[in-house]
């Protein structure tokens, strides 16, 4: 093909994605095309607990059979009665998504007693909270683990059969974090980073084989109000909250249950945080960081004491 054509192609399809973002951006979600999942069989890891429960609930409710896993048997029971009270099918598996081999095991357990997912949620999470060198080296390794490197093994053990079906959904549930760093949270940003990259370049390579029916969603969303991040604070400023407001733990299984019925590639919660994108690619660093400092954004982790802590006291602020 002609240089000069494929440059005006391009130009193109830079235009209509644009108006169709514009549309998108106006049209209320309610009056576009919302696919259905009755019938389809959806696996959410992190299932025990926060919006991984939350989400397993409103996936169940639209008519998906459950499949949950996490490292909790409390909690895994918990939501699988709850789901079961609720009139769904549901099963629920003890798996530690950081050991490859029991992700494969359980996998194949799934298949044997379930049949093929074709709606996966990677969405089991850790977080340290501390101060890099604070951290223990197995605490860091463990970030790494469950928060990136799982997605391969889960991956691994899923995509094939929705590739010979051409048909099938994936979805990263990352972070902000993972396109913006934070101090205290080294460990996690660069586990989110990764899991983001691992998202989009997989994504990249089901475009190139032609498998445009096995969507990808990557959600990021901003700090949410579950006992992951048990004393976060934004700001004690009004219009830095209002920007980027902590998160309900609804809210959030909402926009992304949401966005799975849409086949949206990417979300970011709020929707605040598409401006900041933008801002942080146009924008030097040294501006991007005057823009943090006006936000405090680097004493957001101050107050964090986590799950493992929460109740306890809050550690004193380091300067």
């Amino acid at each position: 093909m002609h240089i000069a054509l494929r440059i005006i192609l391009a130009l193109l399809e830079v235009v209509y994605a644009y108006l169709e973002a514009l549309i998108f951006l106006i049209l209320p979600t309610r009056f576009r095309k919302h696919k259905s999942i009755a019938g389809e069989i959806a696996l959410v890891t992190g299932a025990g607990s926060g919006i991984g429960r939350l989400m397993a609930l409103r996936l169940s409710r639209l008519g998906a059979s459950l499949v949950l896993w996490d490292v909790s048997e409390a909690g895994l029971d918990e939501t699988r009665r709850i789901i079961e009270n609720d009139g769904g099918p549901v099963r629920s598996y003890l798996c530690d998504v950081s050991d490859r081999q029991m992700v494969y095991d359980v996998a194949e357990r799934v298949r044997r007693e379930v049949g093929n997912v074709t709606i996966l949620v990677n969405n089991a999470g850790i977080v340290n909270g501390k101060w890099f060198l604070e951290t223990a080296d197995e605490r860091l390794e463990k970030t790494m683990q469950v928060n990136a490197v799982a997605h391969f093994w889960t991956v691994k053990a899923f995509l094939p059969s929705m590739i010979s079906n051409n048909h099938g959904h994936i979805v990263t549930i990352s972070s902000m974090a993972g396109r913006f760093a934070l101090p205290r949270l080294v460990d996690y940003c660069a586990s989110k980073f990764a899991a983001t990259g691992f998202h989009e370049s997989l994504q990249m390579e089901l475009e190139l084989l032609g498998k445009t029916a096995v969507k990808m969603t990557n959600v990021q969303p901003f700090f949410i109000t579950t006992g992951m991040f048990t004393g976060v604070e934004t700001s004690i400023n009004p219009w830095v909250q209002n920007v980027m407001p902590l998160l309900s733990p609804d809210y959030v299984a909402d926009t992304v249950v949401e966005a799975i019925l849409l086949n949206k590639p990417e979300v970011m919660i709020p929707r605040s945080m598409y401006i900041m994108m933008r801002l942080a690619v146009l924008m030097p660093k040294r501006a991007m960081r005057a823009l943090e400092d006006l936000m405090e954004s680097r004493d957001f982790m101050a107050g964090f004491v986590g799950r493992e802590l929460a109740g306890r006291p809050a550690p004193t602020k380091r300067s």
